[in-house]
């Protein structure tokens, strides 16, 4: 989504969390590759030997098409005071903002970062056109640059696949005041058998094999292990399905957004999918299963 849902500035090698025991089928997020196998090699215009990965190329069609985390998932944080009018935030890859512009329509306090400015550039578009303010900083998660113990909240909308755990566990808990909490939260897309998106995932491998990011179910648990691993206590954990509205035409939109196709194949090789995957889906509406999935957990 978006999972989350693509958020990368730097080109980097296309690292799958399979290897991590986690996936994120949206892997749209961040631009830091975090696993420990190599894309594999193709020898077409679909891939290469390390498959580059760079979200700044899907700026557009990320802001237009991809559905943001639902209002929901704010709902539920304000059950651990998370949100609250005048609480200094800090949202790590937050691409064009989705989760930062959630929390900020609640009153919070919100800084952006992320490593791609023409990802900025579209969230501040968006700010704009919501009436919503949030300050945008170019940046990593590992190396914010930020003083210390500056934020009450850290946020990690559909990103952390994509960063040093470790590195960036330890910088989130350096910013935070004492009792300041962080959130890590997913907003997938289910692969439910026979449905258009386990559909879709099959025309992503063909047109990339390199891609694994595939067959996920919206669940995190390692992300547990790098907090608690990073001194955090209190961790919790919550989930909710919902079924989000798609017309033909934004599902491809989405779709091309991420990691799997533009953010890494070339030009004509997204055209070919594109054109391949509206050939697919029959119907102009489209009714997509998600999962929202976050972990909770105090400095």
């Amino acid at each position: 989504m978006t999972p989350a849902q693509d958020r990368a500035g730097r080109t980097t090698t296309d690292k799958s969390a399979n290897n991590r025991g986690d996936r994120s089928n949206d892997a749209d997020a961040t631009d830091h590759g975090k696993g420990d196998k190599s894309a594999d090699k193709t020898s077409d215009d679909r891939g290469t030997a390390e498959q580059r990965i760079d979200f700044g190329r899907t700026a557009q069609d990320y802001a237009r098409h991809r559905a943001g985390f639902p209002p929901a998932l704010a709902d539920r944080l304000t059950s651990y005071r998370i949100g609250a009018a005048g609480q200094k935030m800090l949202d790590l890859g937050t691409g064009t903002g989705s989760l930062a512009r959630l929390l900020a329509a609640r009153g919070a306090t919100v800084t952006g970062l992320d490593p791609a400015p023409s990802l900025l550039a579209e969230a501040a578009r968006l700010d704009r056109e919501a009436g919503v303010a949030v300050t945008y900083t170019v940046g990593t998660a590992e190396r914010t640059g930020l003083p210390d113990a500056s934020f009450d909240v850290i946020t990690a909308g559909q990103c952390w696949h994509w960063f040093r755990a470790g590195e960036a566990a330890a910088e989130a808990r350096r910013l935070l005041r004492p009792g300041g909490r962080i959130v890590i939260a997913h907003f997938d897309w289910l692969p439910l058998p026979g449905g258009v998106v386990a559909r879709t995932e099959e025309l992503i491998r063909a047109h990339n094999p390199a891609w694994a990011m595939g067959g996920g179910t919206g669940l995190y648990p390692r992300w547990l292990t790098d907090l608690r691993v990073a001194g955090f206590g209190g961790v919790e954990t919550f989930s909710f399905d919902v079924d989000v509205p798609y017309s033909r035409v934004d599902w491809v939109g989405r779709i091309r957004a991420s990691a799997g196709v533009a953010a890494s194949l070339p030009p004509a090789a997204v055209e070919r999918f594109s054109e391949e995957l509206t050939a697919l889906i029959t119907h102009d509406q489209l009714i997509i299963p998600h999962r929202v999935w976050a972990v909770v957990a105090t400095r």
